[in-house]
């Protein structure tokens, strides 16, 4: 009797909330009021973390900036100023360094307060074939693009949880669903950060933390520099993306509470038929959209010590 009743809950549940969803896709969700709120963003000294500053101080929210590079975070504080960002705080931080991320989050939680919309952005790629990567970027790669998450989300998500009230946010990558050659290092990563986050969403969905929303982003590559000299095949099916359209998407995303954005939408069709291809015909499919050999000309953002930090200008 228990699998009879335990069936028929879930078959209960299964039709009302995939009616829920098609009158979702009809009629969008009203946009949350992020007036007020704190919105962290790593990895906001220049791409998508700038873009997103600076979208949400047009909206209102208390913005706190963190990256590496003070300097151009600096930039990215007077642009989010003019924009209209009333109580914008940047803050140098190393995301790699977890003692580093504890000890900025203590500050920022008594300069400003605790966060409640998380952005985690930040993220380095190396674009080079697996044989060819140094041991040490295979590790940096696993601290910033994902190892950073826990690091962060230890810090910041007691605080959502006591209130039950917060937005998670995880810019992985089409990348973290998807193998690429050529970015192997970089994949494991966004596989593993999108995991983490998933994981995250079903666990407070059984603590019942239904005030605290996640948003897990995985677009496709983003024209900012950052991967220079990658190509795509067919631009019609996947373009390479304007990264101020990038950040209006996730802006949105995060308003109507979202927890998955594939960008271009084309993604989502690519996933399904991934699951039921047969591997040859994935090599053949991938060969065909040219993903095979989008990296084949990388050239990326060359830096004194060889790393390329996202930022996130990056191919998700």
């Amino acid at each position: 009797m228990d699998v009879i009743a335990d069936t028929s809950i879930f078959l209960g549940k299964f039709l009302y909330y995939f009616l829920e969803s098609l009158v979702y896709k009809i009629i969008p969700k009203t946009k949350k009021n992020v007036a007020g709120e704190i919105v962290l963003i790593t990895g906001a000294g220049s791409g998508l973390g700038r873009q997103l500053a600076i979208h949400f101080a047009g909206l209102g929210a208390i913005l706190v900036l963190w990256d590496i590079n003070q300097e151009n975070n600096v930039e990215t504080w007077r642009l989010a100023k003019e924009k209209g960002g009333e109580k914008v705080f940047p803050y140098k931080c190393d995301c790699s360094n977890r003692q580093e991320v504890y000890s900025v989050a203590d500050q920022v939680r008594k300069e400003v307060g605790d966060v409640t919309i998380l952005i985690n952005n930040a993220g380095v790629v190396t674009g080079k074939p697996f044989l060819d990567i140094p041991d040490h970027m295979v590790e940096k790669s696993f601290l910033v693009n994902t190892l950073a998450h826990f690091w962060t989300y230890k810090a910041f998500l007691p605080a959502m949880i006591r209130t039950n009230h917060g937005h998670l946010v995880c810019i992985s990558s089409i990348a973290g669903v998807a193998g690429i050659t050529g970015l192997s290092d970089y994949s494991a990563s966004k596989f593993a950060a999108f995991g983490f986050a998933e994981s995250l969403f079903y666990e407070l969905a059984i603590l019942k933390k239904t005030g605290i929303k996640t948003t897990i982003v995985c677009p496709y590559l983003i024209n900012t520099g950052m991967f220079e000299g990658c190509t795509t095949k067919y631009p019609f099916l996947l373009p390479i993306l304007e990264q101020e359209y990038v950040a209006k998407k996730i802006v949105n995303a995060i308003l109507e509470e979202q927890v998955y954005l594939m960008i271009p939408k084309f993604l989502y069709i690519a996933l399904i038929l991934k699951q039921i291809m047969s591997p040859k015909m994935i090599l053949a499919f991938g060969d065909y959209l040219g993903v095979d050999s989008c990296m084949a000309s990388f050239k990326g953002r060359k830096r004194a010590n060889d790393l390329q930090t996202e930022t996130e200008r990056k191919h998700q």
